[in-house]
């Protein structure tokens, strides 16, 4: 692409990329131009060769230099850092003309689009893409023959998003640690993208065992991981569910066991976290985030309570000078557009705060009431939290427990723990009971819009019995 703008006597240009030594081995050295690459370190050197030669440091002065070549290409390393200065300013307006008549061209590599006003109009930006999967799969090759080690091409896909030089650090670390190309380990240092960030979180998945019933949700998350698999690219790639349900019904841990039925990291996105106090900053973070979230892939993204994150995005433009509507709209966009492989995972406890717009076809491939637990899933429930608290609570007590949130059982067992069953049952008020209207308001709305999670109240129990021998012992509950 490079080259075509040469042809075109582009005279500058701005390359954006967070690999500055890729940019200039990936250059095209063909044509009648001369490649040279400047730093502030070391002064001006034939691109592709570290030998120096000509030993200036000076921004203006290499761009002085420029305008005294012809059919010249200068790759000028960080000079978005000097773009302040007047000097440059004006020494890059004054080489313009001259660079275009002599075929010449000033490309500035840079990680940002730093721009000053003044250089706007003379500056294309041109994005360089990261590695794709088949230049990850040979960087493997290159670096696995030599030690008789086949490359794995699942590790290659998982390390889409990483820079070459990040990819080439954690291949290498997998062959020290694991003697062979480890998925595992690609998936752990490319969560350093997150932490980096700043703006996300990368949060442990749950296991399955510890999600009580919601037999019909993960049957659908199953079903949509095939989408996923190598050979099924005919098949059309899911982009999320929408979880909506009263609070303590297990949404959210279902969410985190989603990351483990597709085998994916679990990304945290904290739509309040974003917001900032300058004009701007909130929608640039969020654009932000969500370019780290698809330039990751195979992930999951998880929302908790998205009503609540984009509240008042009707009178945004009253309240916060149109910074949450920005933001939402950036979302949905996101929601609509993004191609890379990225499942969202959104929770909501009061759907009539939600916009209409987000709940339009296309944004999320289904809508599911996560309701009150059936006498089965209780029952599932009653197994989970009475092994993992030490307490004894017989399986025939789910039916005195109608109406009881997956929490509210969890909160039973741990009240069991300290005082006798009985105490702990008239201890607890379910929200059924002061929620009522709420919660049947919902059920009302949901009966006609959405799709039912829970387990239904007359399925055979050990069609969906989980065992949870074999697992670590699970941090949550329905």
């Amino acid at each position: 692409m490079l080259q075509d703008f040469l042809k075109a006597g582009y005279p500058a240009l701005c390359v954006l990329t967070q690999e500055p030594a890729r940019a200039e081995n990936t250059l095209p050295f063909v044509g009648i131009w001369s490649f040279f690459a400047w730093c502030c370190a070391k002064g001006i050197r034939q691109a592709g060769f570290q030998q120096v030669t000509e030993e200036i440091r000076d921004p203006v002065e290499a761009i002085n230099w420029l305008s005294g070549q012809r059919d010249t290409v200068l790759l000028a390393h960080n000079l978005h850092l000097f773009l302040d200065s007047p000097e440059v300013i004006q020494g890059v307006q004054n080489g313009i003309q001259l660079w275009k008549s002599r075929g010449s061209c000033l490309v500035m590599v840079s990680p940002v689009i730093q721009i000053r006003p003044e250089l706007k109009s003379i500056f294309t930006v041109i994005d360089l893409p990261l590695p794709d999967t088949d230049s990850l799969y040979s960087l493997q090759h290159d670096l696995g023959t030599p030690l008789n080690i086949k490359p794995n091409k699942k590790c290659a896909r998982l390390a889409r998003g990483l820079t070459e030089f990040e990819a080439e650090c954690a291949y290498a670390l997998s062959l020290v640690t694991k003697r062979y190309f480890s998925s595992r380990v690609v998936s752990q240092l490319k969560s350093q993208i997150i932490r980096k960030s700043g703006l996300l979180e990368v949060w442990e998945p749950e296991h399955l065992s510890s999600v009580g019933g919601l037999s019909r949700l993960k049957h659908y998350i199953k079903t949509r991981a095939q989408a996923f698999m190598p050979g099924n690219e005919h098949l059309p790639c899911p982009r999320g569910v929408l979880l909506v349900g009263p609070p303590g019904t297990g949404k959210s841990l279902c969410c985190k066991a989603a990351a483990s039925i597709l085998g994916w990291p679990l990304i945290r996105l904290d739509i309040g976290a974003l917001k900032g106090s300058l004009v701007g900053e909130s929608e640039q973070k969020m654009r932000q985030a969500l370019r780290i979230i698809e330039s990751f892939g195979e992930c999951v993204c998880f929302l908790d309570e998205l009503e609540k994150a984009f509240a008042g995005v009707k009178l945004s433009g009253e309240t916060d000078g149109g910074s949450t509507s920005g933001m939402f709209s950036h979302f949905l966009t996101f929601l609509q557009e993004h191609r890379s492989p990225v499942f969202v995972m959104a929770t909501a406890n009061d759907v009539t705060k939600l916009p209409p717009e987000t709940m339009r076809a296309g944004r999320f491939d289904a809508i599911f009431l996560v309701d009150l637990p059936t006498l089965p899933e209780r029952r599932e429930i009653i197994r989970i939290v009475s092994k993992r608290y030490g307490v004894q609570i017989p399986l025939e007590y789910a039916e005195r427990l109608t109406g009881w949130s997956g929490s509210e059982i969890e909160q039973l067992a741990k009240e069991t723990a300290f005082t006798g069953l009985e105490e702990a049952y008239h201890s607890i008020v379910p929200l059924s009971r002061t929620m009522r209207e709420d919660i049947e308001s919902l059920r009302n709305w949901a009966r006609t819009r959405a799709r039912l999670a829970n387990t239904p109240e007359d399925e055979p129990e050990e069609s969906r019995k989980i065992r949870t021998t074999a697992a670590p012992a699970p941090a949550g509950i329905q």
